[in-house]
């Protein structure tokens, strides 16, 4: 193997979640790699589990990736479309999400110039194959191990539905609120946890979207968390709700909340389009099948008639929703078995040995 340039985001936003699981099992494979980060700083504060000796060698591989740089060396970037096109190195393999469902002129050109394109999703692959891209490659990414069942009792009594996953028009946040509150609001015997946060919204920006979303109403069963900084708060958080409805999202590059929620043993409320087709089922999941699509367009992520994120997000009706909630409450109480076995399938060592197997191809 040869000496691989490995660009990625060190954060704890999902981008970085990914990049610190690949290189977790580069590292275990005893790949050696010059590490350079995208963006201005190594945050791994999302990270309180990092072991001594994997820490060590992503400094190690950081502080010397000028002075390891040859011709020879690869290049694998995992990172958006938009900033794709600058490498490191002559050869470059792409690692990205995509969301939507019509490649522009300028992400496809992007995806073009690129030794590999390796999308996350079969979706997106499908999409860029019809919009020109040579061979583009699906690989699907995997479960965290630094996520484990707690087998405690959180909410003795009540049914934890919980939202998880930054507040944005493309996930149905706000409608999902709206809807659940409809039924559920103030009824005790059930509560909403929302981790929503969006780190791009200023905090005045936040109470607004808030404020809508519940019609201005105070709900005493719906708790709206702030920004959890660790890896282990999440795990708390994952294992405290029995009902994950984050799979409500209309587009997705794989979703790891639901995904996530799924692996632990809890049932999750999944839109059966995009990414979500690659792993959840009829067995691991409670499918809803769209009913429509709507454009994206939000005015602040996906703005219309921008060169990258263009098209459109899928829905679901009020009748399904309920309907899904209803299958999930007859279940919420029985471990998800289907859906701990797919923790064995999609993992982050299979996810690097097939990119690696491209590479050395």
């Amino acid at each position: 193997m040869k000496k691989i340039n490995f660009s990625g985001p060190i954060n704890s936003l999902s981008f970085g979640n990914v990049t610190y699981n690949m290189l977790k099992s580069l590292h275990g494979k005893g790949v050696d790699i010059s590490f350079f980060p995208m963006g201005s700083s190594l945050d791994f504060s999302a990270y309180d589990k990092v072991n001594a000796d994997f820490k060590s060698w992503i400094d190690s591989s950081y502080n010397n990736r000028f002075s390891n740089l040859s011709k020879e060396s690869v290049s694998l970037k995992m990172w958006h479309i938009n900033g794709a096109e600058s490498r490191v190195g002559a050869t470059q393999y792409l690692y990205t999400f995509y969301e939507t469902d019509e490649p522009t002129d300028t992400e496809t050109n992007i995806c073009k110039i690129q030794d590999k394109c390796i999308f996350s999703s079969s979706h997106a692959r499908d999409c860029f194959e019809k919009s020109g891209v040579d061979d583009p490659e699906y690989i699907p990414i995997g479960f965290d191990t630094d996520f484990f069942e707690t087998n405690k009792t959180y909410l003795e009594g009540r049914i934890n539905f919980g939202i998880v996953g930054k507040f944005e028009k493309r996930k149905h946040t706000e409608r999902i609120i709206k809807l659940w509150a409809e039924r559920y609001g103030n009824n005790n015997d059930y509560q909403l946890t929302c981790c929503i946060n969006n780190p791009f919204f200023k905090p005045e920006q936040m109470g607004q979207v808030l404020t809508k979303a519940t019609n201005g109403k105070r709900f005493r069963n719906i708790n709206f968390l702030p920004h959890l900084k660790t890896n282990s708060e999440m795990n708390e958080l994952y294992n405290s709700i029995d009902i994950n409805l984050s799979g409500l999202s209309g587009a997705e590059g794989w979703n790891l909340p639901a995904f996530n929620s799924t692996c632990l043993g809890k049932w999750s409320v999944v839109l059966n389009a995009t990414s979500h087709k690659d792993w959840a089922t009829k067995d691991n999941s409670i499918l809803v099948e769209p009913e429509g699509q709507e454009e994206i367009y939000d005015g602040a992520f996906f703005q219309k008639g921008q060169p990258f994120n263009q098209g459109n997000l899928n829905t679901f009706s009020d009748q399904s929703f309920y309907k899904a909630l209803d299958k999930a409450i007859d279940k919420y109480d029985k471990r998800n078995e289907k859906g701990v076995e797919i923790k064995e399938v999609f993992t982050y060592d299979n996810t690097v040995e097939k990119i690696l197997n491209l590479i050395n191809k």
